[in-house]
């Protein structure tokens, strides 16, 4: 198809007094991965949540496989998968018995349900626990059959909020690998993350929220290369103002220094190289200003979310009142 597999344009979402989304606009090719990243309360379950026709926009248009999400909500669900924050399945049925249940309700004939059932028990790594009781399950084993649920009736456009959150590292490769897959097989994922090496692993395109608004996007290399070139990365050691650390290197920067107050790193764009370590060093005991940790890197999607934002990820709180409405 040659219109984009979900276009959003002005959306705006208001809950009360606040503003969630104030004019977002965003769009992913078919069979791409969109990355939505953000700081606590950006909007991004907002945004997932009408592209997947459970919220309204207050303004703004959205459409998702060529249909409008709210005038043509039922045909956009025909087309769509969703797994949201939390785990959607019964608790009381077995893994198989969960997709063979949801096939069914997804319209697919007995025989293709337990087909699928098993393709995905297979996929998410479940079938050894397959006849077991959700009961049973790990957080993180209910994790990944919500997601495998999802995709049971095959969507062409597949919405992940925070799909790997619970798992431990082993199951977060194992969904990357599926995610890497859906992509190849022609599906449009858009992906919500607070793991920033999973946007940059998973994701074609990124758009980076912020109080509603994208203020950036693009590949992961075009987000970088706006952040610049190399990056002096300072830790102040304990009882020491990271202000003083920034205040005592900052003219050996390209840029101004940014300020972490909540863990004490300064990050200070810098051209000179490995040759500023030294420089560092030297102003750093002149100025007698403590680090525990002083190294040089190329920008990463780290950088590009702390200097956007002001802040580094974390995981999600409540902040989002979509996030508090779903819960």
């Amino acid at each position: 198809m040659s219109e984009p597999a979900i276009v959003a344009a002005g959306l705006v979402k208001r809950f009360g007094s606040i503003d969630a989304l104030r004019g977002v606009d965003l769009e992913a090719r078919a069979g791409t991965v969109l990355g939505l990243l953000g700081p606590n309360g950006a909007g991004k379950t907002t945004v997932v949540r009408i592209l997947a026709t459970l919220l309204r926009p207050d303004a703004g248009t959205a459409r998702v496989m060529g249909l409008d999400v709210v005038g043509q909500a039922a045909a956009v669900r025909r087309q769509i998968g969703l797994s949201g924050q939390y785990a959607a399945v019964d608790p009381y049925l077995t893994g198989r018995e969960n997709l063979q249940l949801i096939g069914r309700l997804s319209g697919l004939s007995r025989t293709l349900a337990r087909r699928r059932g098993d393709e995905l028990l297979d996929s998410f790594d479940l079938t050894g626990a397959a006849d077991r009781v959700l009961r049973g399950y790990s957080g993180g084993m209910r994790r990944r059959l919500d997601v495998a649920a999802s995709l049971i009736a095959q969507p062409s456009v597949q919405f992940l909020d925070e799909p790997t959150t619970g798992l431990d590292p082993r199951g977060r490769i194992g969904l990357w690998h599926a995610i890497e897959a859906l992509a190849a097989q022609g599906t449009t994922v858009l992906l919500t993350t607070q793991y920033l090496e999973e946007a940059d692993q998973l994701a074609d395109t990124i758009a980076v929220l912020d109080a509603g608004r994208v203020i950036a996007a693009g590949t992961s290399d075009q987000l970088k290369a706006q952040v610049g070139g190399a990056r002096l990365e300072l830790r102040a050691a304990q009882g020491i103002d990271p202000a003083a650390v920034a205040a005592a290197v900052a003219h050996l920067g390209s840029g101004p220094p940014v300020i972490n107050t909540e863990d004490g790193r300064v990050v200070l764009p810098v051209a000179d190289g490995p040759a500023v370590l030294g420089d560092a060093a030297v102003r750093l005991a002149a100025d007698d200003v403590r680090v525990t940790d002083l190294a040089l890197r190329r920008p990463s999607l780290d950088d590009v979310f702390l200097a956007l934002t002001g802040q580094t990820a974390s995981p999600r709180t409540a902040s989002d009142p979509a996030e508090t409405r779903s819960s």
